[in-house]
């Protein structure tokens, strides 16, 4: 079996104190997928950098308190990559992808757009460069498992109160037939839907801090785990952690029935 987790953490260091770690080492994960580190390295404390057994790999933002990415992996990499090609979104930190033989995973960060006009736009470049990427990594012959906080919910089963976000970020027409071109025609499944496809099976992941969100479940369904077919197609459940809470966002745990040990995987 093959446990992936992912989870936006919003602050490394504040989900630190409030028990990552613990959590993390008692979930017996191969791969742990972090995004929203909000820490430069030097930020990052001897236990951060070597997490009980896992090997820890991390892309800083440039910029101080933002963005940043990061794997934790059981079984060391026989590579890692960071780098997208574009300036802009390299130097924030969206990016890191750890190679095994036969399978490689990678941790994104997606751009929000809800704070202007001009970070949707931003949004709009990273969705033009990150398309084509997906669709080369889907095509390579590799099984692929991409953890993100897509700041996208999908479609109208994937956030509470999806009428009135019609005109919002993260809910925008063309956000979600961009989604859907990925999972049409870009070669990839969205797993955690593909196992939990009906209504009462919403699987949100993000709360707004502000009202009453969290204690009504007005949640938005942000951060997925899309797969290549043949790895997607060996999974067996997936499951959205909310008895602690470590940031806004809600780990996504799902197993998969791959051996990353066995020959050619």
């Amino acid at each position: 079996m093959l446990r992936i987790i992912t989870l936006n953490l919003n602050g490394i260091r504040s989900a630190w104190r409030k028990g990552l770690l613990p959590w993390a080492a008692a979930q017996n994960a191969d791969i742990i997928c972090l995004q929203e580190l909000k820490a430069q390295h030097l930020d990052l404390s001897k236990e951060m950098l070597a997490p009980n057994d896992f090997h820890a790999y991390y892309r800083c933002a440039d910029k101080k308190g933002y963005s940043g990415v990061g794997l934790w992996c059981r079984k060391k990499p026989i590579g890692v990559s960071d780098v997208l090609g574009s300036a802009e979104f390299d130097d924030e930190g969206r990016y890191l992808r750890a190679d095994f033989d036969g399978l490689s995973v990678v941790s994104l960060y997606q751009p929000s757009g809800s704070s202007s006009a001009s970070r949707q736009e931003a949004k709009y470049r990273f969705m033009d460069l990150i398309y084509p990427h997906l669709h080369e990594l889907a095509s390579s012959g590799r099984e692929i498992v991409v953890c993100a906080d897509w700041n996208i919910a999908h479609q109208e089963i994937d956030l509470k109160n999806w009428r009135s976000n019609r005109k919002n970020s993260g809910f925008l027409p063309e956000e979600r037939a961009w989604v859907s071109r990925l999972l049409d025609d870009g070669g990839w499944r969205d797993v955690y839907r593909q196992l939990h496809p009906s209504i009462g099976e919403e699987g949100y992941t993000w709360w707004s801090n502000r009202g009453q969100a969290w204690a009504n479940n007005v949640g938005w369904r942000l951060d997925y785990q899309l797969a290549t077919a043949a790895i997607a197609a060996t999974a067996r459940s997936a499951a959205v952690y909310k008895e602690q809470r470590f940031s806004d966002h809600a780990p996504l745990t799902i197993d998969y029935d791959f051996d990353l040990d066995r020959p050619g995987a």
